[in-house]
C-alpha cells in the first residue's frame, strides 16, 4: 500500500513521537520535562516533555496509543494540513499547562495523541461526504466522553486505579483543545479559496 503524502507526513511525526520517547526513556527526565518556571527560559521542554515516561508502563501505554493515532490518521486518508495541524499542536499541548501552575512537572506523549485524535476528528467533520461527517461526529463526541469522564477539573493530578502513575486530564484537554482549534483554521482556511473559486463557476 502506497501512503498518500499527507498520511506520510502523520506517520512521520508519530515515528518522531514514539522514537523520542523511546531515546529519552531512562535518562535524567528533569533536563526535558515540563516545569512552568521554567517554560520560558527553557523552551524545548514544550516538545521534549512528550518524550519523558516515568514508568515502563507508561511508556508502553503511550507507544500503544501512537501506533493507534498513527493508523487512525492513515485510515481517514489526513490531508498534509491535518498533519501540520497536529504538529503544531505538539507543543502548544504542554504550553497550555500553564494553565495549572500547582503542576510543578508533568512528561507524556498522551496529550499530544489526544491533539491528533481531536485532529482527525475535526477533518473528519470538515472534509468529505456525509458517512465521513458523521465518522467524525462519532470520533469528537467518544473523545469529548472521555475527557470530562476524567474530571480535569477535580485537581492537577489523578491517581487511577492499575496505573503506576499520577496522571494529568489536563493536559487531555490541552491536547484536544489545540488539535481541534488548529485543524478548524488549517482545514477552514484551505477549503475558502475552494468556496470562492466555486462563486464564480
Amino acid at each position: 500500500m502506497t501512503l498518500q503524502r499527507g498520511a506520510g507526513w502523520w506517520c512521520g511525526i508519530s515515528v518522531l513521537l514514539a522514537a523520542g520517547a523511546l531515546l529519552a526513556h531512562g535518562r535524567v527526565s528533569d533536563a526535558i520535562d515540563w516545569q512552568p518556571l521554567l517554560a520560558w527560559s527553557e523552551p524545548w521542554r514544550w516538545w521534549s516533555a512528550a518524550w519523558v515516561h516515568l514508568s515502563d508502563l507508561h511508556l508502553h501505554a503511550n507507544l500503544a496509543g501512537t501506533l493507534l493515532v498513527a493508523l487512525l490518521g492513515v485510515a481517514s486518508d489526513v490531508p498534509v494540513r491535518a498533519a501540520m495541524a497536529w504538529l503544531i499542536a505538539w507543543p502548544l499541548t504542554q504550553l497550555g499547562l500553564l494553565a495549572q501552575p500547582a503542576l510543578a512537572h508533568y512528561g507524556g506523549l498522551s496529550g499530544v495523541l489526544h491533539a491528533g485524535v481531536a485532529v482527525v476528528a475535526m477533518q473528519l467533520m470538515i472534509e468529505g461526504p456525509r458517512r465521513r461527517r458523521l465518522l467524525g461526529i462519532t470520533v469528537f463526541a467518544g473523545l469529548a466522553l472521555k475527557l470530562f469522564s476524567e474530571t480535569p477539573w477535580v485537581g492537577p493530578v489523578q491517581h487511577p486505579q492499575g496505573i503506576d502513575i499520577a496522571t494529568v486530564p489536563l493536559a487531555h484537554v490541552t491536547g484536544a483543545v489545540s488539535g481541534g482549534l488548529i485543524a478548524c483554521a488549517l482545514l477552514l482556511g484551505a477549503q475558502r479559496p475552494r468556496l470562492a473559486t466555486g462563486s464564480h463557476d
